[in-house]
């Protein structure tokens, strides 16, 4: 009988295919999303997963948001629907939380 191997948890970050533990397939999504986090964490939304601390940076946010605009403005016409929506509602969604942080620092 042969003895079976038990299935560690993958690293953090990491996903199981074919039995071996790699990191996420590289997608325009998966591109959106970790930016998403980025701006998240920067504007105080997210909290540091070592710390458990909420650290708001609006410069670092706004370069993230406008990093996506720009990921907007030169995938224009090449993105399909789902990329094309998801993006635009990022985008939304980061610029009304932008301005409510930013209206509240004046």
């Amino acid at each position: 009988m042969e003895k079976k191997e038990e299935c560690k948890p993958c690293p953090e970050g990491q996903v199981r295919k074919d039995g071996k533990c790699v990191m996420p397939e590289v997608t325009f999504i998966a591109l959106a999303m970790s930016l998403n986090s980025s701006a998240l964490f920067h504007l105080g939304e997210i909290s540091d997963p070592e710390t458990g601390e909420k650290k708001e940076d609006l410069v670092l946010a706004k370069h993230t948001i406008d990093t996506l605009k720009i990921l907007e403005d030169k995938t224009r016409g090449n993105l399909n629907g789902e990329e094309q929506d998801l993006l635009k509602h990022i985008l939304y969604d980061l610029k009304m939380r932008y301005v409510a942080k930013a209206e509240k620092k004046k």
